[in-house]
């Protein structure tokens, strides 16, 4: 009987690990034959996010250099490194281009039958455009999985779970907007992917509150604009007359900062420095589990300082008051944040040259403007000041942060589950809309199609309309009868609408406080609530514990999605081809009698 491998998800992280199956599978598997079930409604490669079907005026918030899909040598993993084009590489784009979604999914969909036609003569893949309901079977036997539509289930000697981003039911908060919206005959979008909202109850000339400030929103301000039929002429926007006016706001107050628009010349900072493999060795060793702030931040600010700093003291060593070995020496020792400021205060003469990582989360903690208007200017000012920054390479610590930022990263997956804040805030900074999206943001501004409202924005549901204010303008609100949360659902097990996640966390799957799936961090095995990892199951994604920045990355900065795909892919391979031997001694045995 030839095995069965189910893979669930079908986008790039089922991909990514197709893709290490085929890279592995020479030198592990000597079975007989292997049929591959991607399990996906939507098509392979691309997936959900990344599908062909949405409009074209959005983007990707990378350049097309910044986005591969390949191993290399940075990557820490035990399996082949199987190089590939980036995506500029493969379309012949320029590579500072940010790409529109659907050529992504051209991408995608491309090494997706690159990793298909790579696999060994007798592994065959099999799409199945269904959902996944459900997992049945002993821990020890064959596995069953049941499609949607489908009267049978699909045997499996092993299944993964490679599910991307997913809906949600509503929290709390959001059923009593949905509610109160209902009663009230108002529009309330709750937190959900913006190519798959209906907008079209946000009305031509009426206001809507908007809470949130990042890529979603980024996307929603497009749809609802240049999506409507207006365009932009240098810039100034030529509204069409069908734009609602979008009020916006968060808990930063402020958009996520713009990617960096130069490239990095010179050294490298060599990362990881403070937090690498062995400090997380000692977190990990540590009785009584962690604090995330107490235990694991100061190591991690440390990095990003050091990243930073490297930056600074040897690419513009004339804005800085000591020799770089002497610094690097002195970081090295301090002991603790206090240490840490009293030597950068010596070292570092301008404070605008320092670090101050508390400083850029929280921009508008104590601003206070007098009136909504006042506030209008001086976001404008605010963002006209990240687009000159993020794009002046006399700026360059910001850029060796970014890559220390993805080197912490990359070491935090081993941690498991650390909280949300990590997350957002990596966003923030490393994760932000293309400079363009910024300028548009100025544009639709000066318009008057997009206002501003503030830093800890908060919303009501009363008087019949919903209500939104901001202490950085004391005293002002607005109202509007339609809400838009603008961002993801968070990936909680107990509120997915995914039947498969629902069902294995009634079949006993273990979940994190936050809502994650436990899974095992060395090879992705699902956890039960025994802190047994499931021999036949396995899980990587956003609703796991360990979680990565994406499915795909920069090239050359180590990759941690591709190092999980590959351990996960080895550890499959390896229980096949046990299995596939087992199975065979009988048969062995029965022809030499």
């Amino acid at each position: 009987m030839r095995q069965q491998l189910v893979i669930v998800g079908a986008g790039p992280r089922g991909t990514g690990v197709l893709e290490r199956l085929a890279a592995n599978a020479p030198g592990l598997y000597a079975g007989e034959g292997l049929d591959i079930h991607l399990v996906d409604p939507h098509p392979p490669g691309g997936g959900r996010i990344w599908r062909q079907e949405q409009s074209p005026l959005l983007w990707m918030n990378s350049h097309a250099e910044d986005v591969t899909m390949f191993t290399d040598d940075t990557v820490v993993m035990d399996g082949p490194v199987r190089p590939g084009p980036t995506l500029h590489e493969w379309a012949g784009l320029d590579g500072r281009v940010f790409p529109d979604r659907r050529l992504q999914g051209r991408y995608l969909r491309w090494v997706y039958e690159r990793a298909r036609a790579a696999l060994p003569p007798n592994v065959t893949v099999h799409h199945h455009p269904r959902r996944a309901l459900r997992i049945s079977g002993p821990r020890d036997g064959r596995q069953q999985v049941w499609l949607a539509g489908h009267p049978h289930p699909l045997p499996a000697d092993l299944v993964i779970l490679a599910l991307g981003h997913l809906d949600a039911e509503p929290d709390g908060e959001q059923a009593a907007l949905a509610a109160y919206a209902r009663e009230h005959g108002l529009a309330h979008l709750p937190p959900d992917f913006t190519a798959d909202s209906d907008l079209s109850a946000l009305r031509a000339g009426e206001p809507v509150l908007v809470r949130g400030f990042g890529l979603a929103f980024v996307d929603l301000m497009v749809l609802l604009t240049e999506g409507r039929g207006g365009r932009y002429e240098g810039e100034r926007y030529l509204p069409s007359g069908r734009e609602p006016v979008l009020y916006v706001g968060s808990r930063r107050g402020v958009p996520y900062h713009s990617k960096i628009g130069y490239d990095l010349t010179g050294d490298r900072p060599p990362l990881p420095r403070f937090f690498g493999p062995a400090e997380v060795d000692a977190l990990l060793a540590r009785p009584g589990g962690l604090d995330f702030r107490r235990d694991v931040w100061p190591l991690v600010e440390k990095e990003l300082g050091f990243a930073h700093y490297h930056r600074l003291f040897t690419a513009h060593p004339g804005r800085t008051a000591m020799a770089w070995r002497d610094f690097e020496e002195k970081y090295a020792a301090a002991d603790g944040p206090a240490e840490q400021r009293a030597l950068v205060a010596a070292a570092v003469p301008d404070p605008a040259d320092r670090l101050d990582l508390a400083a850029l989360d929280h921009p508008l903690d104590g601003v206070r403007y007098a009136s909504h208007d006042a506030f209008q200017d001086g976001l404008r000012d605010y963002i006209e000041a990240d687009l000159r920054r993020r794009h002046d390479p006399a700026h360059s610590p910001d850029l060796a942060v970014f890559l220390g930022l993805l080197s912490v990263y990359g070491q935090l997956v081993r941690l498991g589950d650390i909280g949300p804040w990590w997350h957002g805030f990596f966003s923030y900074l490393a994760s932000g809309p293309p400079g363009p999206r910024l300028r548009q943001m100025l544009a639709l501004s000066r318009a008057g199609l997009l206002r501003f409202i503030g830093a800890g924005m908060t919303v009501t549901a009363e008087d019949g309309v919903f209500r939104a204010a901001a202490p950085t303008v004391p005293g002002f609100s607005v109202t509007a009868r339609a809400l838009v949360e603008a961002r993801l659902p968070e990936p909680a097990v107990g509120l997915t609408r995914d039947n498969l996640l629902r069902a294995l966390r009634a079949d006993g799957a273990a979940e994190t406080p936050d809502g994650l799936l436990r899974t095992d961090p060395g090879d992705g095995r699902i956890l039960d609530t025994a802190g047994r990892p499931h021999p036949r199951r396995f899980a990587l994604g956003p609703y796991t514990d360990v979680r990565t920045p994406g499915a795909f990355t920069r090239p050359r900065t180590g990759g941690p999605a591709f190092r999980q795909n590959d351990a996960t892919a080895r550890a499959v391979l390896f229980f096949l081809n046990s299995q596939a031997a087992s199975d065979a001694a009988p048969q062995a045995k029965e022809l030499t009698r």
